[in-house]
């Protein structure tokens, strides 16, 4: 894989899962622009030192554009799921006004044990009771769905917790679908019952502890 479009952000794109981008530099509106015409794709990847360009060896993930919702001015707000990890190999000299860079995909390695069907249910369920009290406190209506295809399960619920960006960044780089579903059922169930009753003092302040009106 060569010469995508590189997207330095501070923000962690896992595979398999959705985020919405607001593009408002300059630079960047182009790049979307281009990227809607061409194939949809470009890479979002951590800065360098001191928000510079990233550097040769960091890990990224290649983002498809599923929307585009242009806004005055130029900005605009891009819905992108997550694709493939990628590792940067070098920045290509370019006449573009966003850079250029070479780019390889970072498979995982081949584990010789693997998550059983009974761990992924385990996940997939604690993941769905995140998603719902991470909803409700929201007061909203809509939840995350996650996959059916042990695949893109642990990358998929990752993205729904609320870590730091270098947490993030370091579950990307983690090349064994096992070790990344295995920290996730260490972490999840304290996670899980934070924010189930984090959910429910948030829904009784709404109510004023009186239940809700009819």
């Amino acid at each position: 894989m060569a010469g995508l479009p590189l997207f330095p952000l501070t923000l962690v794109l896992f595979p398999g899962a959705l985020t919405t981008l607001h593009v408002f530099e300059p630079r960047y509106r182009h790049l979307a622009a281009d990227a809607a015409e061409d194939d949809h794709r470009f890479v979002i990847l951590p800065p360098g030192p001191g928000g510079g360009m990233p550097e040769t060896g960091t890990v990224g993930t290649v983002a498809r554009i599923r929307a585009i919702q242009p806004l005055p001015d130029g900005r605009s707000n891009l819905v992108v799921s997550g694709e493939e990890r990628v590792v940067l190999l070098g920045i290509l000299a370019t006449d573009t006004p966003y850079p250029l860079g070479e780019t390889t995909e970072l498979p995982d390695r081949f584990d010789a044990t693997v998550p059983s069907p009974a761990d992924y249910l385990t996940l997939r369920q604690l993941g769905e009771r995140y998603a719902k009290a991470r909803t409700e406190m929201a007061a909203g209506s809509e939840e995350s769905e996650l996959s059916n295809d042990p695949g893109p399960l642990s990358f998929q619920v990752a993205a729904l917790l609320e870590w730091d960006f270098e947490a993030k960044r370091a579950f990307l780089a983690i090349r064994s679908d096992r070790e990344r579903v295995t920290r996730l059922l260490d972490a999840m169930p304290g996670l899980v019952e934070d924010l189930e009753a984090r959910a429910a003092i948030h829904a009784r302040a709404r109510t004023n502890g009186h239940g809700t009106h009819h």
